[in-house]
């Protein structure tokens, strides 16, 4: 277990002290099992959920993080509706009672949204800023893309109207720039996409919504359909997107857990049992107590 805790992954450990690997997942599992079950979910009121990919192509397991302790709380196998119950139904057992949630966030999928309503009617939805804005970066790039095809000079500049500038260098700001001023659609909406950031720092609802409502009418006067459809999304989902100035939650954390799950199963090389995965993401992210046996060398 001490190995593991080292990060050293347990088809490894199993080689360097001459042990079968599942005898050593079997022992991992044990352990990980008293802890899991012996570990606090009470008191819960606010859940951030994402999914994570646990191989290649469309295999997810949905994660919950208490947001309040950074703590991976449970875990579960696809991306449905289906997994909120799960989750819920988890917390119940460890005595967080469904109407307790007081706000999730999660991503704009269909399923989640169901999911949360259903199962968590007391809580108010917050969208996660950065998935928002993944789909504005990706009307960006479909402008681009558009825009590609009677102007090559958009060849291979992508990033260049993703990036912020504190990550770029001046050779490609200017390079940024020249493109933005020669082609005026393209300009508009860079514009449009920057003016959006400040979106996040406004603290009052009411200025929010004022601040979207002035944003998405100047995206009809723009007439870019890339943006008039991204506009759209936004508007469908109104009350999540602007319940982040009210809250402020995001699902950085789970980005942040995702990227040290996801570099385990690099160093793993995958794993082929779902159950072994998830325990794996709790004895990385759901800050358990381990109690091991006392021991003399």
């Amino acid at each position: 277990m001490l190995l593991i805790e080292q990060e050293m992954p347990v088809n490894k450990v199993g080689k360097v002290i001459g042990v079968y690997p599942n005898r050593i997942w079997n022992i991992f599992n044990y352990w990980l099992g008293i802890a899991y079950c012996g570990a606090d979910h009470s008191d819960i009121s606010t859940l951030g959920i994402d999914e994570t990919s646990s191989k290649k192509g469309h295999d997810y397991i949905t994660v919950a993080v208490d947001m309040k302790t950074s703590r991976v709380v449970h875990a579960t196998e696809g991306k449905g509706a289906d997994t909120i119950t799960k989750i819920a139904d988890y917390l119940e057992t460890k005595g967080t009672q469904r109407q307790n949630i007081k706000q999730v966030c999660i991503d704009l999928s269909p399923s989640f949204i169901s999911g949360v309503e259903s199962e968590f009617s007391n809580a108010q939805i917050v969208f996660d800023r950065y998935h928002v804005k993944a789909l504005l970066n990706k009307s960006m790039d479909d402008l681009r893309k558009q825009e590609l095809k009677n102007h090559l000079m958009l060849k291979g500049q992508k990033y260049l109207f993703l990036k912020n500038d504190k990550n770029m260098t001046a050779s490609q700001k200017t390079q940024r720039d020249m493109s933005l001023e020669a082609l005026p659609r393209l300009g508009a909406a860079y514009r449009l996409k920057i003016l959006f950031d400040d979106f996040w720092s406004i603290k009052s609802p009411q200025e929010a919504q004022g601040f979207l409502a002035y944003w998405c009418d100047m995206v009809k006067e723009a007439m870019i359909p890339q943006f008039e459809k991204f506009a759209d999304t936004v508007i469908k989902h109104w009350k999540g997107i602007t319940n982040y100035s009210k809250y402020h939650i995001s699902n950085g954390i789970l980005e942040g857990i995702n990227s040290k799950i996801q570099l385990a199963k690099a160093r793993a090389r995958g794993y082929r049992n779902k159950n072994n995965f998830i325990s794996m993401i709790y004895f990385i992210a759901a800050k358990l107590k381990f109690k091991y046996p006392l021991y003399s060398a």
